[in-house]
């Protein structure tokens, strides 16, 4: 029997500086549990939350002016495959996961992430 009972928690902290039009130009993150607490910078973020209360699903999506396009077709190449492997592993929906890993792929071919083949 699973026990609901806390037993660590992790305070995850998101920086972002922004310019005089409030254009990301700075971010970086860091968990209370990783690297001493120690932040890391990166040039592009999507954070998805659920809201448990009214089942619906919020978002921050940012990034920085000096994110290439071609950085962000990567960004969401990646984030494209990972996310078919996150729907199977919390529903074992093995058909609908592989619907969209090859989607992720043809997202990829077209953007030049992966050769074309």
């Amino acid at each position: 029997m699973e026990s609901n009972e806390i037993v660590k928690t992790s305070e995850i902290t998101i920086r972002v500086g922004l310019d005089a039009a409030g254009v990301p130009t700075e971010m970086e993150w860091g968990a209370s549990d990783r690297n001493n607490g120690a932040t890391d910078p990166c040039k592009a973020m999507v954070l998805a939350l659920f809201d448990r209360e009214h089942r619906d699903t919020l978002r921050i999506d940012l990034w920085t002016k000096e994110m290439q396009v071609m950085e962000m077709d990567r960004f969401m190449y990646q984030i494209l495959r990972s996310l078919s492997q996150t729907y199977l592993n919390a529903t074992q929906n093995k058909n609908l996961a592989e619907d969209m890993a090859r989607f992720a792929h043809y997202f990829g071919e077209q953007t030049e992430v992966i050769p074309k083949g």
